[in-house]
């Protein structure tokens, strides 16, 4: 598989390690101020590309890679706003597209984990009350992490008395309070909490590095690269 990499920092090269070692080929490496290269032969020729930028450049990366139907996974967060209008540029098989806050394998069954003790939650909302911490590297631009709005959701979509989530300090009752911590170069942190006046139940995923994040990525990208539409990392990781 022939695979451009948008975004040549840190992630970047570890997405180009793991595919090189999986076999496939890097043809273009795009980085800050190279936008000029997506009009180049050797991206039109990639079978998919990878894109892990920033909140402010992702959006107009990926319309890039459609106008030269490139498929597309993407692991940058903070742009979600205008995720409705890639869905509807996917929409009829037009554009492949494939997006998700975490591409960990350990991420993504920690999320399943969390639903499920969300839904036994549920039932003693008058006993336990629920907050999230997430702490990362120094560097990350966006808080809360996409990563911890994700596992909000999945604890809410399965809460009949929470409405939505915060940023701490702001707090409401009927909300998921996220504390987020940004320190030093830790890959990524994510501790969901239920407290009552007797106990605490915990649970927590702690990454290591940032290759199981790209392991994903390339996991995703050979799945997405011969589909059509807007896909799901639920597509990948059937649980």
């Amino acid at each position: 598989m022939k695979i451009a990499i948008v975004g040549y920092g840190k992630m970047g090269k570890a997405i180009e390690e793991i595919a090189v070692s999986r076999g496939h080929s890097i043809v273009c490496k795009i980085d800050i101020n190279e936008t000029g290269r997506f009009d180049s032969p050797e991206f039109e020729s990639a079978d998919v590309a990878i894109e892990f930028t920033t909140p402010q450049s992702a959006f107009d990366n990926y319309l890039k890679c459609f106008a030269h139907n490139v498929p597309v996974v993407s692991g940058s967060t903070g742009w979600t706003d205008r995720i409705g209008e890639i869905r509807d540029m996917c929409a009829g098989g037009k554009q492949t597209f494939l997006w998700s806050s975490n591409f960990s394998l350990g991420v993504n069954i920690f999320a399943e984990v969390n639903r499920h003790l969300a839904k036994i939650m549920n039932s003693y909302n008058d006993n336990y009350k629920v907050s999230m911490s997430e702490t990362h590297h120094i560097h990350k631009l966006d808080a809360p992490s996409g990563t911890a709005i994700t596992l909000a959701e999945g604890i809410i979509e399965n809460n009949d008395r929470l409405n939505g989530w915060t940023l701490a300090p702001e707090k409401r009752d009927d909300a998921v309070q996220i504390t987020a911590f940004r320190e030093g170069e830790v890959p990524g942190i994510h501790s969901i909490k239920y407290e009552s006046e007797f106990d605490t139940i915990e649970i927590t995923h702690n990454a290591k590095t940032r290759r199981g994040f790209a392991f994903g990525a390339v996991l995703a990208a050979e799945y997405a690269h011969d589909k059509k539409g807007f896909l799901n990392i639920s597509d990948v990781f059937a649980f």
